[in-house]
């Protein structure tokens, strides 16, 4: 076991001295492998924040359940248990009095609401689901609709369904970006070990005369490989979060323009150690194709 682990190490000292023994070349190349990463990473972060502002902006996503005007205390409480017992996600109930002041503090309003001879205005329940998916949705809209003493039940089921295929045609696109560019990494990968082979051809030929397995040939340059890719990961997670936190500023106070409260998410470090393994993957690919062709051909 020493010895295979001596044999790695030594394999991974040697790529790290290939590395550093060209490093112009070697930036030029992270920089073009951290390029190819960083769009489609930067599409999935922009789609994760947009999931994120909708369901952190009010309205959106929420059925609001409206009880009829001749509802009690009684009726309330029963909703309030029966929300309980579905564990339907958050809720909060809205006194048909409190919604009048609220509707009474709003522009233009509050003459028209003096001039009411009762407040015309029902108690309601405000839901925020755990589950935002349409169908979940709708399907609780209906259980809502069927409760005693519920006159109406709100859900914009059209928008949540607009917004959910925005999201997935999103994702789609984000998935094919990072498919082709991922076989740009893995080509990028290619020609550089490529190269490699080529320029210690000799080198390789003297190796293999003294006894050298393919194996031991091939492992510093799938290292090479590997850890171009990884670097390439980081750099792509620098720049995205580079870029980020220059947005993070301008969309903040876009929102409080809005009357919202948001603010850019940007890589956590879970999120740079997988896209440094993505990478790293990717590299190991361009290079174990790229050693299995061009080392037969030295044979």
């Amino acid at each position: 076991m020493k010895a295979w682990f001596a044999q790695h190490l030594a394999a991974l000292r040697d790529a790290l001295r290939r590395l550093t023994a060209a490093p112009l070349n070697t930036l030029l190349s992270l920089l073009v492998v951290g390029v190819a990463l960083t769009l489609p990473t930067a599409g999935w972060l922009a789609l994760e924040n947009l999931r994120q502002l909708t369901s952190d902006t009010p309205g959106v996503q929420q059925i609001s359940i409206f009880l009829s005007l001749e509802a009690g205390k009684r009726e309330v409480s029963d909703i309030e248990s029966r929300l309980k017992e579905a564990r339907v996600g958050s809720w909060r109930f809205v006194p048909r009095d409190e919604a009048l002041k609220r509707l009474q503090a709003s522009e233009g309003m509050a003459e028209i609401i003096a001039s009411l001879p009762r407040n015309p205005l029902p108690d309601a329940f405000v839901i925020t689901p755990a589950d935002p998916q349409p169908e979940s949705l709708e399907h609780l809209a209906k259980v809502f609709a069927g409760w005693p003493k519920v006159a109406h039940v709100q859900l914009d089921s059209a928008w949540v369904k607009r917004f959910d295929a925005l999201l997935r045609l999103g994702r789609l696109v984000v998935m094919l970006l990072g498919a082709l560019f991922a076989g740009a990494l893995v080509t990028i990968t290619f020609n550089t070990i490529r190269l490699q082979i080529l320029a210690q051809a000799a080198e390789i030929e003297v190796a293999r005369l003294v006894g050298a397995t393919d194996v031991y040939i091939r492992r510093p340059l799938h290292y090479f490989g590997m850890l171009q890719g990884a670097l390439g990961g980081l750099c792509a997670a620098l720049l995205v979060s580079g870029g980020f936190q220059l947005l993070i500023p301008p969309v903040s106070e876009l929102t409080r323009l809005y009357g919202a409260s948001f603010t850019l998410q940007s890589l956590s470090a879970g999120d740079v150690a997988r896209l440094a393994a993505i990478g790293g993957a990717l590299g190991w690919l361009g290079a174990r194709i790229s050693v299995m062709m061009h080392l037969r051909r030295l044979t």
